[in-house]
């Protein structure tokens, strides 16, 4: 049994390709390990807020100093990262706009990484500090950036693994639905991108 955490980027819905890539890695995890829990945290939904200097004070208040505004302005980095110390695997959609992840999901990324919290300077640099937890990210794209004349376009994956990787989610997997606005890829681009899923 595994505690999943969704986290989901796309403002699509129901038409999303990173959402049913996702869901369909969910259910190969459950059906490995059966009685697995999901916690869905949809950022568009929830409007999940973009940094500003209320939430970037609070960040560096000591928690006995803080005023209720602080606590107010922090309950959101403070409950994302939660999520992310409660699960044993994440799964992340990440649809590609513009050779780049949308700006709810790096929102979300600029309030899990945290000095002190997620991560801390050593001796020796930078030391992640969230630990055994396996990465899932489930991408999906109108072109092909995985191989191709394109390849060079895809920031989507070396940032994900680099951020991620900074604050010690280091095992990550990247499955791909790609070339959902080819006309010659498009029809078959979900189906070949959820028989990809291996979780071994």
């Amino acid at each position: 049994m595994k505690k999943i955490l969704h986290i989901i980027s796309s403002p699509r819905n129901g038409d999303s390709f990173s959402i049913k890539l996702g869901n369909a890695v969910i259910e190969k995890i459950q059906a490995e390990y059966p009685g697995s829990t999901v916690k869905e945290s949809n950022l568009v939904k929830a409007n999940f807020p973009h940094l500003e200097e209320a939430h970037l004070s609070s960040f560096f208040t000591p928690a006995e100093s803080r005023t209720p505004e602080n606590w107010a302005a922090v309950k959101h980095s403070d409950g994302a990262i939660q999520d992310i110390m409660d699960a044993d695997i994440i799964v992340i959609g990440a649809p590609v706009y513009n050779f780049n992840i949308h700006s709810t999901l790096k929102a979300w990324i600029d309030h899990i990484a945290r000095a002190g919290i997620t991560f801390k300077y050593g001796e020796n640099g930078p030391v992640g500090l969230v630990q055994s937890k396996k990465v899932y990210i489930a991408l999906a794209s109108g072109g092909v950036y995985s191989e191709g004349p394109m390849q060079s376009f895809d920031f989507v994956t070396p940032y994900l693994k680099a951020v991620l990787g900074f604050i010690g989610l280091k095992d990550i997997t990247v499955f791909r639905v790609e070339g959902t606005s080819m006309p010659d890829l498009k029809e078959a681009a979900l189906a070949k991108g959820i028989g990809s899923i291996n979780l071994n």
